[in-house]
């Protein structure tokens, strides 16, 4: 007998244990999909960005474990646990509403390996009184905690956003990518509209163009303008420094108070479409073009 016969043996023996009232409205499963592992590619390069929401321990459901990796879908996962063909650690799990380890247990499908690490790529409207890290001793709001349903894979912010700041703030366990985007070498732009306490004057616009020193070198924009010529508390500007609080000690320089400082754009990423404390998963486009930058 196949493994594929023994798979559709076990299901079966499954579906005559339920009633058929207990499926009633429901889509009926036809004991394909799962097993049709000329289909199926669990490699990283195919895993699906499903959002797994983790407990304290970093623990998914197994089922929700077994989507992330392509296998099927959830629900046909709870059919494969049950039937007894899904491993944990060794041993054969039939308890719906297992969970796992994505980094420390080892899942079986059929007796092969199952790996869901794959690079994932996330943008977040970041909002304000959140710190970018991964950990506070001071166990204050961190942006880890508004991503931690975005994937099961461990990710991490690429450069920084003062705790007041908002705006685009991207996530990757990519380290080359993350590198390449932070390294001062490669001049990435940045887009950011920033509120003061009292008009801007066009002198300081200029001076800001032609280069400002400030205590760590001299400092310019590469473009800068008024959002809106009524309001000049208001300018939009693109610049391509990294340097820490760059923004707010430019403007602090000439005497203003920084109200409000909103980065819209990074490396050509917008939060267009997202609220604040939203993310989402980068498009392959997207990807593709921060690897050419």
């Amino acid at each position: 007998m196949s493994r594929n016969d023994k798979n559709r043996k076990g299901l079966n023996k499954f579906d005559k244990k339920k009633s058929t009232d207990s499926y009633k409205g429901k889509k009926k499963f036809d004991g394909k999909k799962p097993f049709d592992t000329k289909k199926k590619n669990t490699s990283r390069k195919n895993a699906k960005p499903v959002a797994a929401k983790r407990s304290i321990d970093g623990k998914i459901r197994l089922n929700r474990f077994l989507a992330q990796a392509g296998i099927c879908s959830r629900r046909e996962a709870d059919v494969l646990i049950e039937t007894g063909i899904i491993e944990v650690n060794g041993k054969v799990t039939t308890e719906l509403g297992t969970k796992v380890d994505p980094y420390k247990d080892e899942v079986k499908h059929n007796g092969s390996r199952i790996k869901v690490e794959g690079l994932r790529y996330v943008v977040l409207n970041k909002p304000k009184d959140f710190i970018t890290t991964a950990k506070d001793p001071k166990d204050r709001k961190t942006v880890m905690h508004l991503v931690s349903n975005a994937c099961v894979e461990r990710i991490y912010p690429v450069g920084r956003l003062d705790r007041n700041t908002l705006g685009v703030l991207l996530f990757t366990n990519d380290g080359n990518l993350a590198e390449k985007l932070t390294h001062p070498r490669n001049g990435i732009s940045k887009t950011y509209v920033i509120e003061v306490d009292k008009s801007i004057s066009y002198d300081h616009i200029q001076q800001l163009r032609d280069g400002v020193e400030l205590e760590d070198g001299t400092i310019q924009v590469d473009k800068i303008s008024y959002v809106d010529k009524s309001n000049k508390q208001a300018a939009i500007l693109t610049i391509h420094s990294g340097r820490n609080r760059i923004v707010r000690r430019m403007f602090e320089h000439f005497d203003y108070k920084v109200n409000k400082l909103d980065r819209m754009d990074f490396a050509g990423i917008s939060k267009k479409g997202l609220k604040r404390g939203q993310w989402r998963h980068l498009e392959e486009k997207e990807i593709a073009f921060l690897k050419m930058m």
